[in-house]
């Protein structure tokens, strides 16, 4: 886990077709060939989301939070594969989960058109009771994706085809975001905090502000898929996301042109993607697939450079914010750490 992925962006490949092609974009082309360093075995059901914590505090740096249709959150220490929590679910119909920048709070969400946030009681061992959770309610369909922005406002996305803004400690939401033609099924939030991206089942995304309110916030639409949008995931830099798509295809989409820069697909990949993220420079992307495996591009070429494994379809992944390893988790039930 030590050996950065960021380092392994920065070596040669030495595929003779992938250096023709990057010689004639004028790019030096990269390698990210990586092996698995932990299994993290625990759940007992389908693993459908997880989240690394957001802090760099040497006491959270190393931790991801997992929701499984077992019925359990379950808090990780990826660095020695220590359970550091678990969490029984009023409903196993689990879809999301997340994990707060301060480390403090894990959140989830699914069937239940509830988001429940729980303040984690670290130290107290894998079987300590977190406190009551926090139930946000006013969606009128499923959670498909909650992001935290701080330790007291949480972003959700619903099968209702809105986002919406909570305040926690108030258990109310602050502002609503209404654009989408169809179930909304995942978010991410850029750097700042100022605005967001939306993937839905209209096969669009959407750029909103976060600060704007009163139904104005929408920026830019973005379309091009030709199927569902399953994941969306900002470039490191605030210009740029990647999405995630069940016609075969991730795609770079740039916000101040307002239009698509690149495509990622092969005619070998006939299935959905789940997952997407990249990596710190935003030089590589990676992908979960339907197919049981993860695929990494590299966002300059387009070009698949490598992919790893599981035993069943690829639900989700997230690379740690030092950027030292990549977790992916699958309806196997494991957890795997790259790097």
């Amino acid at each position: 886990m030590q050996n950065e992925i960021q380092r392994k962006v920065e070596e040669a490949d030495s595929s003779p077709a992938l250096q023709k092609k990057a010689a004639e974009k004028g790019v030096t082309a990269v390698n990210c060939k990586m092996t698995m360093r932990k299994a993290l075995k625990g759940h007992f059901g389908k693993i459908y989301a997880m989240q690394w914590a957001q802090s760099t505090n040497p006491s959270h740096k190393h931790n991801l939070v997992s929701a499984s249709q077992d019925g359990k959150l379950i808090v990780w220490n990826a660095f020695t594969s220590n359970k550091l929590s678990a969490i029984p679910l009023r409903s196993s119909w689990v879809m999301t989960c997340a994990y707060s920048q301060s480390g403090d709070f894990v959140a989830c969400g699914g069937l239940d058109n509830l988001c429940s946030v729980y303040k984690l009681n670290m130290g107290a061992g894998a079987d300590s009771k977190p406190n009551n959770a926090i139930e946000l309610a006013q969606h009128e369909g499923y959670l498909s994706c909650c992001r935290f922005l701080d330790d007291t406002k949480i972003l959700t996305s619903s099968g209702d085809s809105s986002c919406l803004l909570w305040d926690v400690n108030k258990r109310q939401h602050t502002d609503s975001f209404h654009g989408h033609f169809g179930d909304v099924m995942s978010v991410s939030v850029s750097q700042d905090g100022r605005t967001f991206v939306s993937g839905s089942v209209d096969a669009s995304a959407k750029l909103w502000d976060l600060r704007a309110g009163n139904g104005k916030s929408c920026l830019k639409t973005f379309r091009g898929h030709e199927s569902d949008v399953n994941s969306v995931a900002f470039f490191p830099d605030g210009n740029a996301f990647a999405t995630g798509s069940d016609d075969s295809t991730c795609r770079l989409f740039d916000i101040r042109a307002i239009a698509q820069v690149n495509k990622y697909s092969t005619d070998k990949i006939l299935c959905g993607i789940t997952s997407v993220a990249f990596s710190l420079s935003g030089r590589i992307l990676f992908a979960g697939y339907d197919d049981h495996y993860c695929y990494i591009w590299d966002t300059a070429l387009a070009s698949n450079i490598h992919s790893v494994g599981h035993d069943n379809r690829v639900s989700c992944l997230g690379l740690n914010v030092e950027g030292q390893a990549l977790c992916t988790g699958s309806w196997d039930t494991v957890l795997k750490i790259w790097a």
